[in-house]
């Protein structure tokens, strides 16, 4: 198993002077580059060589901090050199990229320094230069699930230590396929800012929990007072949700390949996740043979699953095709309609004692999809998924596809299908646009936030 200690106290590095200077030459060096990352315009590169050196004798001065990261570290200066000697190119980092494998050092409490040119996922789709200093979640309960039932090698969950201004977003993960490469490698790992999710989490919860005036759990109250217990919440869901995108039933094209295919499909892949997640909490809660931190966690996480779905991806981002606004909103609509879920005299309340049968009941009738699918045609598949959703959510009246098969052209190509599905083919339900109007400002603080900030 992981050791999962620290042998030794590291140095803040958020506050040597070489991050600051790495940090502000930074922020000057993106404001040189345009979208692919080059920087295009001759009269900038004098500024820029000498930009790029600053960030290479700044990574140099840092180095030392970060002995497991030495050759990825040494990779990145010539990458950097390589770059300023192309004429500031388009950038290509597959050489440091390939040798950074945090994956191999699930340490809690381990840092990384982390510099690529890259565009970072709810954030900015620009590949700009990005530096961040993270540091490794690996609680020893974690590290006792993912060595049993739930192994998930590529799994990495990390907090902030300080971070440019990429970051400074909604953005809550470190994937590798956000980097400038010639070429695209096998990926061998993601990350997820686990303080990052716990701390919007918590701010958005509090402020639901109090404008619907529900009474939450008492358990679910530590959860929204303790920081690190949250964090910690998040890594266990985290882990079994990255995995299950890779088990089950799943269709012939698995929804993590990149296609095109109507928004709905990719709303009940990431909730079947999330489901999974719910029911193999309820499952390790019920484990005598787990560890008691492993099984307090697994209530926690049921709580995470819910109050995340319905609270914050049901009214977060735009009305355009937001596939995670539509997952939150058919699990609140399920619990609603199977009435472990109230909305009455303007106060919410959950009764937890049946929740969870109802919640993993929903998650069933995703597999199921999933399990039949395998027997149909991708248009019949597509259409299947559509009668569950609309079972539930209820489509905009000027749906084509909510009139049904007979309404839709079936035989051309799947491209019309997608094109006919509306924006906003799900709208809000009369609960979620007042809720809105009071969440919003709730919401949008939370871009940037960290565990300090929250």
């Amino acid at each position: 198993m992981t050791v999962t200690t620290l042998d030794q106290v590291q140095n803040d590095p958020q506050t040597t002077q070489a991050w600051l200077t790495l940090k502000t030459t930074v922020h000057e060096l993106r404001q040189l580059q345009v979208k692919d990352g080059s920087i295009p315009e001759p009269e900038h590169h004098a500024r820029a060589a000498e930009l790029t050196s600053a960030i290479t004798a700044a990574v140099q001065d840092l180095a030392p901090l970060f002995p497991h990261d030495a050759e990825y570290l040494e990779r990145t200066v010539t990458a950097f050199e390589a770059w300023r000697t192309s004429a500031f190119a388009v950038p290509d980092f597959l050489e440091p990229l390939l040798a950074f494998q945090p994956q191999q050092h699930r340490t809690d409490g381990l840092q990384h320094l982390v510099i690529f040119p890259m565009y970072t996922q709810n954030g900015s789709t620009d590949r700009f230069v990005e530096a961040v200093l993270i540091e490794v979640l690996w609680p020893e309960f974690i590290a006792e699930l993912e060595a049993g039932d739930y192994s998930n090698a590529l799994f990495v969950p990390i907090r902030f230590l300080d971070f440019t201004e990429g970051y400074d977003t909604n953005s809550a993960v470190l994937f590798p396929e956000t980097v400038a490469v010639s070429s695209t490698p096998t990926f061998t790992w993601g990350a997820i800012f686990a303080d990052r999710e716990a701390a919007r989490f918590r701010r958005v919860v509090r402020a639901a929990a109090d404008i619907t005036r529900l009474d939450l759990p008492a358990d679910a109250l530590e959860l929204l007072a303790d920081q690190q217990l949250t964090e910690e919440t998040f890594v266990m869901w985290d882990l079994i949700h990255d995995r299950t995108h890779m088990r089950g039933d799943l269709p012939f094209d698995p929804f993590m390949i990149k296609q095109r295919m109507p928004f709905f499909l990719y709303s009940l892949e990431e909730l079947r996740c999330d489901l999974t997640a719910f029911r193999e909490s309820v499952k390790i809660e019920k484990d005598d043979d787990a560890s008691p931190e492993a099984r307090r966690h697994a209530k926690l996480v049921q709580y995470a699953v819910i109050f995340d779905r319905i609270f914050r991806f049901s009214i977060t981002g735009s009305r355009v095709r937001n596939y995670d606004g539509l997952g939150g909103q058919l699990l609140f609509a399920w619990m609603h309609q199977h009435r472990v879920l109230h909305w009455t005299d303007t106060k919410l309340t959950i009764d937890w004692d049946e929740a969870a049968d109802v919640v993993v009941a929903l998650g069933e009738q995703i597999e199921q999809l999933y399990w039949r699918s395998i027997d149909r045609p991708k248009i019949a598949h597509w259409l299947a998924a559509y009668d569950l959703v609309s079972a539930t959510v209820t489509p905009h009246p000027a749906s084509v596809w909510a009139k049904g098969a007979d309404a839709l052209d079936l035989t051309g190509p799947p491209r019309a299908l997608t094109d006919a599905v509306l924006d906003d083919e799900f709208p809000l339900s009369m609960f979620f646009e007042a809720l809105d109007r009071k969440m919003k400002p709730v919401i949008e603080s939370t871009a940037g936030i960290t565990a300090e900030s929250a």
